[in-house]
């Protein structure tokens, strides 16, 4: 089954210096519809005004993912941590029992646009940790790139949870066939573009949720790029 989350349909926040659009309930947005999707639980379409950001602030017991489509995103956080996230590049913190960090636009005038992802772990009270990687170099070679995982398999970033993140960039006219192992469900989130999965059609900021399914069929009707999750059911 497929069910597509339209992007006007999702949470809307402005700030003056941010705008986020929330697929699944946060902070001031709530919609019991959309709580989650398994242990996906936030995904965020953040665009930070030059020269702003956020403040040191704390997390617990949540596994979160940066990644970064224009501009720059600098980190700082209380294990030591000091980094700009670039385009291309994927960032995971554990924060485990806890941890404190801000993020701020790198640029002084333009914005940046970036991704953020929260994943539940499966374990709570893990000491905290921290990851970064360019997959530029992949993402501009290869169909399907491999970024998250448990384990950090296939030269991706490891993860407190059974779930796998990938980022594909088809130019027009190309098709991936995205395989779904059995008992366990797909979320893509289209960055940009135009696709059709399964038939179905779907437009920069759209998503798909994909349940009892084997394969995600997928073409580009123009350049696209996707992040795709491969979740437990």
């Amino acid at each position: 089954m497929l069910t597509i989350r339209k992007s006007n349909d999702r949470g809307l926040a402005e700030h003056g210096w941010l705008k986020s659009r929330h697929t699944f309930s946060f902070a001031e947005y709530y919609d019991p519809q959309h709580m989650g999707f398994g242990p996906l639980r936030v995904i965020n379409e953040d665009r930070i005004a030059g020269g702003t950001g956020f403040d040191t602030h704390p997390h617990r017991d949540m596994e979160i993912i940066s990644y970064v489509i224009s501009g720059g995103l600098r980190h700082r956080d209380s294990m030591g941590n000091v980094t700009v996230i670039k385009p291309g590049e994927v960032q995971r913190m554990s924060a485990g029992t806890g941890v404190m960090h801000s993020e701020y636009n790198d640029q002084d005038k333009d914005e940046t646009h970036f991704f953020q992802i929260w994943i539940t772990p499966e374990k709570r009270g893990v000491k905290p940790g921290y990851g970064q990687k360019s997959f530029e170099k992949e993402l501009n070679s290869q169909k399907l790139v491999h970024v998250i995982s448990k384990g950090g398999v296939n030269g991706s970033i490891d993860i407190n949870q059974d779930a796998n993140v990938y980022i594909s960039r088809l130019k027009k006219s190309e098709d991936l066939d995205f395989k779904v192992p059995a008992g366990r469900k797909l979320w893509l989130q289209l960055v940009k573009g135009s696709v059709q999965v399964n038939g179905e059609t779907i437009q920069t900021g759209d998503a798909i949720a994909a349940t009892d399914i084997s394969t995600a069929a997928i073409t580009a009707s123009e350049d696209s790029e996707m992040i795709l999750f491969d979740l437990p059911a």
